[in-house]
């Protein structure tokens, strides 16, 4: 009695979900996307589309906060849109995940000593250009990661920061072509493959 009590609970949680949905690559999706969240008025917190290694399809990597019960509910409405071919609901432990971060800095900074090279080194960051009024830093890592730089370098005189939208990953080892293959050959959007 008490694990199904703490099942539903948790469904009834906010937490952090990414989607991972797969589409063909067609104008307007993102639009079509977008407005299942607006109407349900869960904000996006970051939103990704990149190709995939299947020609003609393309990945939406969002992530939001919302508890399992009203993301699921949304996963199923992604699924009706026609030019979906998939939609995936994870949790971080079932991802690889990075985001990128980029940051200004004057160059006069680097001028006054060794110390801000120090910490992007030992902040796993790189040097990305040097212009003669500024340096551009770029550090790969999660969100806390990037921010931890951020608020190492802000009072150092950061002139811009910008963090890029989360590229994701699953764990699982199916190919995304096999999962297309089997789509195609069960003539539906919904087909559902838990490994996936």
């Amino acid at each position: 009695m008490a694990d199904i009590y703490s099942e539903n609970h948790s469904d009834k949680m906010e937490k952090e979900f990414t989607l991972s949905v797969l589409t063909e690559n067609r104008a307007g999706l993102l639009n079509q996307i977008s407005i299942i969240f607006t109407r349900r008025k869960i904000n996006i917190e970051s939103l990704n589309v990149s190709t995939t290694e299947v020609p003609g399809i393309s990945r939406f990597t969002i992530v939001v906060t919302s508890t399992r019960e009203r993301i699921e509910k949304v996963i199923g409405q992604i699924r009706k849109i026609i030019d979906v071919l998939g939609s995936f609901l994870y949790e971080e432990d079932q991802i690889y995940y990075q985001e990128i971060a980029l940051y200004k800095m004057p160059t006069s900074v680097f001028l006054n000593g060794h110390s801000i090279e120090t910490l992007v080194r030992s902040n796993g960051a790189r040097i990305l250009v040097i212009e003669e009024d500024h340096i551009v830093i770029e550090k790969t890592g999660h969100k806390n990661e990037t921010h931890d730089l951020y608020k190492k370098l802000e009072p150092l005189g950061l002139l811009e920061f910008v963090r890029s939208g989360r590229v994701a990953i699953s764990q699982s080892k199916r190919k995304t072509e096999a999962y297309i293959h089997e789509l195609e050959n069960s003539h539906s959007n919904q087909l559902r493959i838990e490994d996936y």
